[in-house]
């Protein structure tokens, strides 16, 4: 007798593919990114933020297997919130999430609209934060301890230059913290490991469609061509890997790798500290007087 192999679902091939196809770029670095930051411990209850994009629905998906397969036991919430989609995103969130076996909790909010509002023609800023505090509040609501973001390795390299090049300043974006204002909840970004290339190639391998950002103003400002300091940087990145392939790991190292002894100046904790404290001093470093600039700049 001749037993026929079970026919998988669709949802079981995508879930397969993580393990077996992409094991190498997403399953690993994602074990790596729990294990070596010690993100999730043994009884966490954790809010699983998904806004729809391919980040956060393979987030949900890598975090459901690791549930299933993982050795430490933890508690999972999937929340979506609706700052303000339009029907056909809505929708789209909807059915992603039905065909990938997430089941998702969706609470809405108006924070496209109190964004816009409030920052006019800049309400990017003011939108992620409004969206973090509803996700923590939302989180703190159903009695979880951590919130997970879909972050991923190229966020951090992509933020950690953007830092350096458009904010004059060297900050990375850490795989966990602690909230400031919600007391006992923290942050945790389980895809630090998984490089945005690896992402792409999981979504078109299963032959999945996702939604970008559905915020009305940022796709109004991409139809009109307007300036992204993110975009910008990708396209630097890919052009310095033409010339070295390894940019993109050396500028996520170098953030692992921090020499303290050799800057000029930097903050622990809220505190400005700097080298001068080695020779027992304690000023010169601070911006000379508005006058002084001005009149500095006159005499160049």
């Amino acid at each position: 007798m001749v037993i026929m192999a079970k026919q998988l679902t669709k949802r079981e091939q995508i879930e397969r593919s993580l393990i077996t196809t992409y094991r190498k770029g997403i399953w690993s670095p994602f074990v790596l990114a729990v294990k070596k930051y010690r993100l999730i411990q043994s009884g966490d209850r954790i809010a699983v933020c998904i806004s729809g994009g391919k980040d956060s629905m393979l987030l949900a998906k890598l975090m459901q297997e690791l549930q299933k397969h993982g050795e430490v036991p933890f508690e999972m919430k999937f929340i979506v919130m609706d700052p303000g989609y339009d029907k056909k995103n809505r929708e789209k969130i909807e059915e992603n999430a039905r065909l990938l076996g997430i089941p998702i909790e969706v609470f809405e909010t108006d924070v496209f609209a109190a964004s816009v509002a409030a920052a006019g023609d800049s309400p990017c800023y003011l939108c992620a934060r409004m969206r973090r505090g509803y996700l923590y509040a939302k989180a703190k609501e159903l009695g979880c301890n951590k919130i997970a973001l879909g972050h991923h390795k190229s966020d951090v390299i992509e933020t950690t230059l953007m830092g350096m090049l458009y904010g004059g300043q060297i900050q990375g974006m850490l795989p966990k913290l602690k909230s400031r204002n919600f007391e006992g909840l923290e942050l945790i970004r389980p895809m630090y490991c998984i490089a945005e290339e690896d992402v792409v190639r999981w979504k078109e391998g299963n032959g999945l469609e996702f939604i970008a950002c559905a915020c009305r103003f940022t796709q109004n400002a991409q139809n009109q061509n307007a300036f992204s300091a993110r975009k910008r940087v990708k396209e630097l990145i890919a052009q310095l890997k033409k010339e070295n392939a390894n940019v993109e790991e050396n500028i996520f190292q170098s953030i692992h790798n921090v020499q303290l002894d050799t800057l000029v100046k930097y903050k622990s904790e809220g505190k400005e500290r700097t080298f001068l404290e080695k020779f027992g001093e304690s000023g010169g470093l601070n911006k000379p007087p508005r006058e002084k600039v001005l009149k500095t700049i006159e005499n160049t």
